[in-house]
């Protein structure tokens, strides 16, 4: 039995999509007939508001079907009451030694680990990306959310740190008006750098869509109707605060939207019931008209009622937007299929030196 290869899949800044490309990976090699494993050596958020780390390697771990012997442990996990008891002495200043725990003999092919949030995140305790890579001897997949042309300069300053570690980039969420731009500019210019561009992902309004039971969750809503459709996908947002007429224009140019409007305006709610809606939020804790609840039950369209102004409301939902936790079946179908048509699968596992272990 041999040792396993693995692959670090890290990111230079938070979201930047490495769940949905450790799963997208793992999905096709397991395609291919070989066994993975999973691990999460550094659990951890920037956010207070989101310490769901543990409900994502649950998710992950189901979604491929793994083991528990295909799992590997968490050695820490980082927030601000981890730094608070280093700097009272009460932990150790490095955790890089318990990695030995991957390095485990195993029947897995590859184990695909992910990252911290950022290069350094963890680098206090010897588990920071380039940390972690040079004590596994890991070959590195770093993803990067496309803003701009800056991302040549993260990956640059990536490559700086990683070094050969760095055995690829996939560049996420691109938008089509810069699709072109990185085709044609920014993929050659990493290629001649001797960064090889593995992937790039063109942006999707499902990845980027948040669920109505996550809306209801960070906006603390009361849920008027359809608690059973809190499954739905939003996949942008309107305000309605003007005359029907217009109304009616503004949201029939959405698609699979989020209504923000007063709990007042019943010609606004019944209007937005009548176009692509998939969640309704009434602010100002004032309860709808009956006529507006039968209709959303008759629709099936949610209405949730917030105790906040419009303006807190779509600030909350606006930081969700491209946020949120990957965990809705939806997503991973899109993942795959984003993965299968932009991904070079063939030149990774060439890289790592894997081999298809079925026909495909």
């Amino acid at each position: 039995m041999s040792q396993s290869k693995h692959l670090l899949v890290g990111s230079a800044e938070t979201y930047s999509g490495k769940s949905a490309a450790i799963l997208g990976v793992g999905l096709q090699l397991i395609q291919q007939g070989l066994t993975i494993a999973y691990g999460k050596p550094l659990e951890g958020s920037e956010s207070e508001l989101d310490q769901q780390t543990d409900d994502d390697v649950q998710f992950i771990t189901k979604t491929l079907h793994l083991a528990d012997n295909q799992v590997r442990p968490t050695v820490l996990t980082l927030d601000a009451s981890t730094i608070q008891q280093y700097m009272a002495g009460q932990l150790q200043a490095d955790y890089g030694g318990q990695l030995s725990h991957y390095l485990d003999l195993t029947d897995s092919d590859l184990v695909l680990l992910e990252g911290p949030d950022t290069l350094s995140a963890g680098q206090l305790f010897g588990l920071s990306l380039p940390q972690i890579a040079q004590s596994l001897d890991a070959h590195t997949l770093l993803v990067a959310r496309y803003h701009s042309a800056l991302v040549v300069d993260s990956i640059l300053d990536a490559k700086q740190k990683l070094g050969d570690r760095l055995l690829g980039v996939l560049i996420n969420d691109i938008p089509d008006e810069d699709w072109e731009q990185v085709n044609t500019a920014v993929q050659p210019f990493l290629e001649q750098l001797q960064i090889p561009v593995l992937g790039l992902l063109p942006r999707n309004d499902i990845l980027r869509s948040v669920s109505v039971g996550e809306l209801v969750r960070q906006l603390d809503a009361d849920v008027i109707c359809c608690p059973d459709r809190m499954e739905l996908m939003v996949e942008s947002l309107k305000i309605g605060a003007m005359n029907v007429n217009s109304a009616l224009k503004y949201f029939r140019k959405a698609h699979n939207m989020a209504v923000v409007t007063g709990g007042d305006r019943t010609d606004l709610q019944l209007a937005a019931l009548e176009t692509s809606t998939h969640c309704l939020i009434l602010t100002g804790q004032l309860p709808p008209m009956d006529t507006v609840r039968h209709r959303a039950e008759d629709l099936e369209i949610p209405v949730l009622s917030v105790d906040l102004d419009t303006l807190t409301t779509v600030e909350v939902i606006d930081q969700a937007f491209g946020q949120v936790r990957f965990r809705e079946a939806i997503k991973v179908q899109c993942v795959q299929e984003l993965m299968t048509q932009h991904f070079d699968l063939q030149r990774l596992m060439e890289m790592l030196d894997l081999k298809p272990a079925v026909a495909v």
